[in-house]
Order: structure tokens, then C-alpha cells, then sequence
């Protein structure tokens, strides 16, 4: 039993190490001179430890036809990530709430075409959500990635809660009609100062998704509004006549923190907030 033990615990740390191996290379690569990647140290210990490529990355870099760094991008993904999750999240629980605890007419046929819009794929919406972002004048604005991102994530969410709503206690909702409560009062009384751990699985979901969306934001952005998925991109195809791959590794590893440090930081509520979801109890 013991050496059984010893075997998983000795492949769970051997994968640990190959899921760990790329950002570890990575990290190296990123704080030592160009010129000791050139040479063929690409997975060597770096003998001089500099920050510049971090700098650079995130300052004065070459990205398309100006050398300003990721640092205006990483702020157009924040401009459109966060009112992109609250909102998406926001009409998310009203529609699980709408489809579970009011008992609306079609309640399960309009469910079953949300649930289908989950397994659109992206490609087959780009011309009609171009022309309909052209119609409202938010063509290459934050704006506009914002709507296109909160009506793409409104299938997931609404999964989400409606499947959370489904199993909560019905007593409680139906006491909170009797005393008085109205559509909207349920929700914000009742619902949703109980709906936490669901509440961090969107929040969770909807963050990693539209953080790191590169289709869209290169669709619908423009130089100006560019996420910085869309940023990383243009940084390596930007050509200077070299590859600055000590850059490149810099600046895959910011753009990639913001969705790191959710997972770490919430990881275990995202896994509590599923079950929570998936059993009724």
C-alpha cells in the first residue's frame, strides 16, 4: 500500500515538473542579455541577470508601428475585462433566476437556445456581429469588445446559475413572496447574497476567457483598443531585423499574470463552486 502510494506521489510530482518545465524556461530566458540565448543558452542557467527585457517588454517594446510596450494594452484588457464580467454575471443570474424560480412561460425552450448558443463556434458570429457593431457605431471601440464579450459569455453564465437555482430550496423564495417581495426583491434579498460560490466560478470563468480572447479583440479591436493578447501577438511578428526572445518571453509571462494569479488566488473556490452547482443538497 505504502509503495503504491510512493508511485503516484513520485508521477504527481513528475508531471508537476513538465506542467512547470515551459514557464521555468520561460522566466530564465526573460532576465538574461539576448545575447546568451543567441549563443545557444536557451536552457541554460543565466550568468548575467538583467531586468531590461522585463522593461522593455513593458515600455518600449516594438509593437506594430510604435515602440510604447504592452503597457497601454494591458489597460484596454482591464477596461474591457471587468465591465464584460460584471455584466455578463449580472444578467447571467437574472436569466438562471428568470428560468428557474419564476416559472416563466417557455422557460425550457428559451434555456435549451441559450444552451445552444454555448457550442457556437467563434468564427461562425464574426460577420454578424460586425455588421451589428457597425450598425450601433461601436466598431473598433472598448465598447464594442465589451458587448461582444458579455454577449458571447451570456450562454455560459445563464448555464450556471440556472443549474445552481435549480436546486435552491423553494421554501425560501416562496417565504420571501409572502412577505411581500417582488421579482427583483427575491433576487437581491434571497438569491443572490446566497449565490456566492457560483458567483466566483463565473467570475473565474468569465475573466480567463475574455482576458485571454485573441480572435475578437483582433477582429473588432484596432490599434488603439487592442487587448494585449492582441499586443503579444503583434510583438512577435513586428520585425526589427532580430528576435528579441528574452522580450517575447517577458512579455508572454506579464500578460499571462493577471489569469495566474486568479487561479491561485481562487482555484479552490472555482472547484467548490462547481460541486455546489452539480449537486442538489
Amino acid at each position: 500500500m505504502r509503495v503504491t502510494r510512493w508511485m503516484a506521489h513520485g508521477a504527481l510530482v513528475v508531471l508537476a515538473v513538465l506542467c512547470v518545465a515551459p514557464l521555468l524556461v520561460m522566466l530564465l530566458n526573460a532576465c538574461k542579455p539576448l545575447s546568451e540565448i543567441q549563443s545557444g543558452g536557451l536552457l541554460q542557467w543565466p550568468r548575467h541577470w538583467t531586468v531590461q527585457p522585463w522593461l522593455r517588454a513593458w515600455s518600449s517594446a516594438q509593437i506594430g508601428v510604435s515602440a510604447q510596450g504592452l503597457r497601454p494594452y494591458f489597460a484596454n484588457s482591464f477596461l474591457i475585462v471587468v465591465p464584460a464580467v460584471l455584466l455578463s454575471t449580472a444578467v447571467g443570474a437574472l436569466n438562471g433566476y428568470a428560468l428557474t424560480q419564476y416559472r416563466m412561460r417557455g422557460a425550457e425552450f428559451v434555456y435549451a437556445l441559450l444552451l445552444f448558443s454555448v457550442f457556437i463556434p467563434f468564427q461562425i458570429v464574426l460577420i454578424p456581429m460586425a455588421r451589428l457593431l457597425g450598425a450601433l457605431g461601436l466598431s473598433g471601440t472598448i465598447a464594442g469588445l465589451v458587448f461582444v464579450n458579455v454577449v458571447y459569455g451570456i450562454g455560459f453564465v445563464t448555464l450556471f446559475f440556472r443549474n445552481y437555482y435549480a436546486h435552491f430550496p423553494r421554501d425560501l423564495v416562496r417565504s420571501a413572496r409572502m412577505d411581500g417581495a417582488g421579482f427583483f426583491g427575491v433576487l437581491l434579498r434571497i438569491l443572490l447574497p446566497n449565490s456566492g460560490p457560483i458567483i466566483v466560478v463565473t467570475l473565474i470563468w468569465q475573466f480567463t476567457n475574455i482576458w485571454n480572447d485573441f480572435l475578437f479583440g483582433s477582429t473588432f479591436g484596432d490599434d488603439a483598443t487592442a487587448p494585449v493578447t492582441v499586443a503579444l501577438n503583434n510583438l512577435v511578428n513586428s520585425s526589427m531585423g532580430f528576435k528579441e526572445y528574452n522580450v517575447y518571453f517577458a512579455a508572454a509571462i506579464v500578460a499571462a499574470v493577471p489569469t495566474l494569479v486568479v487561479y491561485v488566488a481562487s482555484g479552490r473556490y472555482f472547484v467548490r463552486g462547481l460541486m455546489a452547482g452539480a449537486v442538489k443538497g
